[in-house]
């Protein structure tokens, strides 16, 4: 039965009438769902799909849920992007329904704040007044309520995602989505296997804009007057695949993330008219498993420079971590080298478990 619904899946993904819809629909529709989350994934390129065993499995691949050791477990992210001028925070909880399944509720925010609203910078006589200045904020959110259960066959998970999207432009403009995800996982001795398929069934997120409060600016400036719409999130495989080492006190996990998309070809390491892959790997290693070191590579692209020539780009990522009983605290610097055409960012999280 499983097997059937892992087929059922990847002829959904590939058949051609994606192919279709990606002609329609924008590529980076919700993207803040991609920046991922926990300093631990981010340090290893988001190569997570495989080896997630904590509550952000609720993000990466809630099959990974069943394997916390914590009755209870909660957790915090947060990092800045662009300088500061945007915040991205994550929080999750996870608990136990039973001896075989898990239930985990995870929220996520990206947004600008304090953006300055200029609209009625000038009075009514003409003159610049600042106090006149309004701010307002450009939040993205989601809320996930995830599920995961052990199968009968030893080894073998699976889990799934309703999510909730909201988006918000100040008063200007407001948008609702809804999305499903399912996920599996398979361990077998030292190794791991992972996929994930995010919005399974097509992501729809409606747009809602005030034209009332943009009417007279956008005709005095001769933009076109946005209209409601409805923004489709097409499909996407995320494989993982990763083997466990360890000697004595000493222990090593190198691991390998196969991101698939399906809405058109992108600037990525493998691509096509149809399917897209942004292959990424990373490798932890521990002392006790206590304290870590963390690598992870990925995000390669090609550069087109101003003289014509062509240029790979790449982000390397680092990061370390440290648990004292049931507490951990994770950092990861991301872009180290500075060689990617992002900014890099720090990103720091706190995890802590109990049990009963």
């Amino acid at each position: 039965m499983l097997r059937r619904l892992v087929l059922l899946l990847l002829w959904h993904l590939t058949t051609g009438y994606l192919g279709a819809f990606a002609q329609n629909t924008p590529k980076y529709s919700n993207e803040f769902l991609n920046i991922g989350v926990n300093a631990r994934a981010m340090a290893l390129s988001n190569a997570q799909t495989a080896t997630v065993a904590d509550v952000s499995a609720g993000y990466w691949n809630p099959a990974g849920l069943v394997h916390s050791t914590y009755h209870y477990e909660g957790t915090l992210t947060h990092a800045e992007y662009f300088a500061g001028i945007a915040q991205y925070d994550y929080m999750g909880f996870s608990t136990n329904i039973d001896s075989s399944s898990r239930l985990a509720v995870s929220l996520i925010r990206f947004g600008v704040d304090d953006i300055p609203d200029t609209r009625f910078l000038y009075d009514a006589n003409g003159a610049i007044n600042y106090n006149n200045i309004r701010y307002f904020s450009a939040s993205d959110y989601a809320f996930l309520l995830s599920y995961a259960k052990r199968t009968a066959l030893e080894g073998l998970s699976w889990g799934s995602n309703f999510k909730i999207i909201y988006r918000q432009a100040g008063d200007f403009a407001t948008a609702w989505g809804f999305g499903l995800d399912m996920g599996m996982q398979y361990r077998r001795g030292s190794w791991f296997l992972g996929a994930m398929a995010r919005d399974i069934t097509g992501t729809y997120t409606t747009w809602s804009h005030n034209v009332t409060l943009l009417y007279n600016v956008y005709a005095q400036t001769g933009n076109k007057i946005p209209k409601n719409s409805v923004e489709i999130t097409l499909p996407r495989l995320h494989i993982g695949i990763a083997r466990q080492f360890r000697w004595k006190q000493f222990g090593i996990l190198p691991q390998v993330e196969l991101p698939l998309t399906f809405d058109g070809m992108r600037n990525t390491l493998i691509r096509s008219a149809s399917v897209s892959i942004d292959p990424s790997m990373g490798i932890e290693l521990d002392y006790q498993r206590m304290a870590y070191l963390r690598f992870g590579a990925g995000n390669l692209q090609q550069i087109k420079d101003f003289d014509g020539s062509r240029s790979w780009s790449y982000q390397i990522n680092f990061g370390a971590g440290f648990r004292f009983k049931s507490f951990t605290i994770d950092y990861a610097l991301t872009d180290l080298g500075d060689n990617a055409e992002g900014l890099y960012s720090h990103v720091f999280s706190l995890k802590v478990g109990f049990n009963k």
